[in-house]
Protein backbone atom coordinates (compact mmCIF):
# COMPACT_ATOMS: atom_id res chain seq x y z
CA UNK A 1 0.00 0.00 0.00
CA UNK A 2 1.20 3.72 -0.71
CA UNK A 3 0.06 6.24 1.41
CA UNK A 4 0.77 9.95 0.32
CA UNK A 5 0.96 12.46 3.62
CA UNK A 6 -0.59 16.21 2.27
CA UNK A 7 -0.72 18.96 4.70
CA UNK A 8 -0.99 16.45 7.20
CA UNK A 9 -3.96 14.51 5.47
CA UNK A 10 -2.93 10.82 4.99
CA UNK A 11 -4.18 10.34 1.28
CA UNK A 12 -3.87 6.40 0.47
CA UNK A 13 -3.69 4.73 -3.04
CA UNK A 14 -3.13 0.85 -3.40
CA UNK A 15 -2.04 -0.29 -7.15
CA UNK A 16 -1.72 -3.84 -7.23
CA UNK A 17 -0.10 -5.72 -10.39
CA UNK A 18 -0.38 -9.20 -11.47
CA UNK A 19 0.29 -10.89 -14.94
CA UNK A 20 -1.96 -13.53 -16.07
CA UNK A 21 -1.65 -15.32 -19.45
CA UNK A 22 0.28 -12.38 -21.02
CA UNK A 23 -1.94 -9.81 -19.50
CA UNK A 24 -0.81 -7.50 -16.81
CA UNK A 25 -3.66 -6.74 -14.38
CA UNK A 26 -4.02 -3.55 -12.21
CA UNK A 27 -6.14 -3.50 -9.04
CA UNK A 28 -6.46 -0.30 -7.68
CA UNK A 29 -7.78 0.23 -4.19
CA UNK A 30 -9.09 3.84 -2.98
CA UNK A 31 -9.58 7.29 -3.96
CA UNK A 32 -7.94 8.89 -7.45
CA UNK A 33 -7.73 12.70 -7.24
CA UNK A 34 -5.21 15.15 -7.81
CA UNK A 35 -3.13 13.80 -4.84
CA UNK A 36 -3.37 9.78 -5.29
CA UNK A 37 -3.43 10.20 -9.38
CA UNK A 38 0.56 10.60 -9.54
CA UNK A 39 0.61 7.33 -7.41
CA UNK A 40 -1.18 5.33 -10.20
CA UNK A 41 0.80 7.47 -12.95
CA UNK A 42 4.01 6.47 -11.66
CA UNK A 43 2.81 2.77 -11.32
CA UNK A 44 1.15 2.45 -15.18
CA UNK A 45 4.48 4.82 -16.73
CA UNK A 46 7.00 2.23 -17.00
CA UNK A 47 4.26 -0.21 -18.72
CA UNK A 48 3.24 2.19 -21.49
CA UNK A 49 5.89 2.41 -23.79
CA UNK A 50 5.92 -1.73 -23.71
CA UNK A 51 5.20 -2.95 -27.35
CA UNK A 52 1.79 -4.80 -27.61
CA UNK A 53 0.80 -4.47 -24.14
CA UNK A 54 -2.38 -5.98 -22.97
CA UNK A 55 -3.67 -3.84 -19.75
CA UNK A 56 -6.32 -4.82 -17.37
CA UNK A 57 -7.25 -1.74 -15.35
CA UNK A 58 -9.74 -3.05 -12.65
CA UNK A 59 -11.71 -0.15 -10.45
CA UNK A 60 -14.19 -2.48 -8.40
CA UNK A 61 -12.53 -1.22 -5.53
CA UNK A 62 -12.03 2.88 -6.30
CA UNK A 63 -14.79 4.94 -4.53
CA UNK A 64 -13.57 8.49 -6.61
CA UNK A 65 -12.44 9.56 -9.64
CA UNK A 66 -11.57 13.21 -10.42
CA UNK A 67 -10.57 14.68 -14.00
CA UNK A 68 -7.18 14.23 -12.68
CA UNK A 69 -7.55 10.66 -12.61
CA UNK A 70 -9.40 10.30 -15.55
CA UNK A 71 -6.33 12.15 -17.19
CA UNK A 72 -3.86 9.60 -16.37
CA UNK A 73 -6.39 6.69 -17.75
CA UNK A 74 -6.10 9.31 -21.42
CA UNK A 75 -2.33 9.46 -21.13
CA UNK A 76 -1.86 5.57 -20.29
CA UNK A 77 -4.94 4.83 -23.34
CA UNK A 78 -3.05 6.65 -26.02
CA UNK A 79 0.52 5.75 -25.22
CA UNK A 80 -0.88 2.29 -25.40
CA UNK A 81 -2.38 2.61 -28.39
CA UNK A 82 0.61 4.18 -29.86
CA UNK A 83 2.11 0.76 -29.03
CA UNK A 84 -0.31 -1.06 -30.33
CA UNK A 85 -1.43 -1.98 -27.17
CA UNK A 86 -5.06 -2.94 -25.38
CA UNK A 87 -6.25 -1.15 -21.89
CA UNK A 88 -9.44 -2.58 -20.51
CA UNK A 89 -11.11 -0.92 -17.29
CA UNK A 90 -13.12 -3.35 -15.20
CA UNK A 91 -15.12 -3.48 -12.18
CA UNK A 92 -16.71 0.09 -12.96
CA UNK A 93 -19.75 1.18 -10.67
CA UNK A 94 -22.42 2.91 -12.10
CA UNK A 95 -21.64 6.19 -10.53
CA UNK A 96 -17.98 6.03 -12.19
CA UNK A 97 -19.57 4.46 -15.25
CA UNK A 98 -21.62 6.98 -15.64
CA UNK A 99 -18.75 9.25 -15.50
CA UNK A 100 -16.98 8.02 -18.38
CA UNK A 101 -20.19 8.45 -20.12
CA UNK A 102 -20.46 11.78 -19.64
CA UNK A 103 -17.24 12.28 -20.56
CA UNK A 104 -17.02 10.18 -23.84
CA UNK A 105 -14.57 8.15 -22.64
CA UNK A 106 -16.96 5.25 -22.32
CA UNK A 107 -17.17 5.55 -26.58
CA UNK A 108 -13.46 5.41 -27.03
CA UNK A 109 -11.92 2.80 -24.12
CA UNK A 110 -12.75 -0.49 -23.60
CA UNK A 111 -14.63 -0.10 -20.33
CA UNK A 112 -16.72 -2.76 -18.03
CA UNK A 113 -19.50 -2.19 -15.68
CA UNK A 114 -19.56 -4.58 -12.64
CA UNK A 115 -22.46 -6.65 -11.99
CA UNK A 116 -24.98 -5.35 -9.28
CA UNK A 117 -22.86 -2.54 -8.28
CA UNK A 118 -24.45 -0.33 -5.58
CA UNK A 119 -23.59 2.43 -7.22
CA UNK A 120 -22.05 4.27 -4.35
CA UNK A 121 -19.24 6.19 -5.61
CA UNK A 122 -19.03 9.95 -5.20
CA UNK A 123 -18.34 11.62 -8.62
Amino acid sequence: MIFKKIRGVEMNLQVELLEKDSVQYFKVVGEIDAFTAPILKERLEPMQKVKGLQAAIDLSNVDYIDSTGLGVFVGFYKALKQNEGHMKITGVNARLKRLFEITGLDDIMDIEAEEGGDGDATV
